[in-house]
């Protein structure tokens, strides 16, 4: 069956919100003793997102970040780096607006086409 372009943005918009919301904890935590920073697989999000049976009631993605496999780890065990972090916001936030651009534009175009012609032609 395929999958509808709207369904599979959605799915690129929340696996991109669910993997900004690990980004900011992960720079909330950066000075907290411990703690390992966590991320999600993009690609197997969207998979897991458009396959059937694979959310929850809300339509939520179900599965769980993983830990990342850090370069450095801090005295205190905690392996954030916040410059890796800042990085994958905002390319994170790049993904979003793209995806949201292209969706209003698709919007845009469909109203357009679906417009009677003025001119009759």
């Amino acid at each position: 069956m395929p999958v509808a372009f709207t369904q599979y943005y959605g799915a690129v918009l929340d696996a991109a919100q669910q993997r900004s919301d690990l980004l900011a904890n992960n720079i909330a935590n950066a000075d907290t003793p411990g703690f390992k920073a966590r991320d999600i697989a993009f690609s197997d999000t969207i998979a897991a997102a458009l396959s059937p049976g694979s959310s929850d009631q809300d339509g939520n993605n179900t599965d769980m970040p993983l830990y990342r496999e850090a370069a450095t780890v801090g005295l205190d065990g905690n392996d954030v780096s916040l410059d890796s972090e800042r990085l994958e916001s905002a390319q994170t936030a790049e993904r979003m607006q793209s995806v949201s651009i292209f969706l209003r534009q698709s919007t845009s175009d469909l109203i357009t086409a679906l417009r009677p012609n003025p001119s009759g032609l």
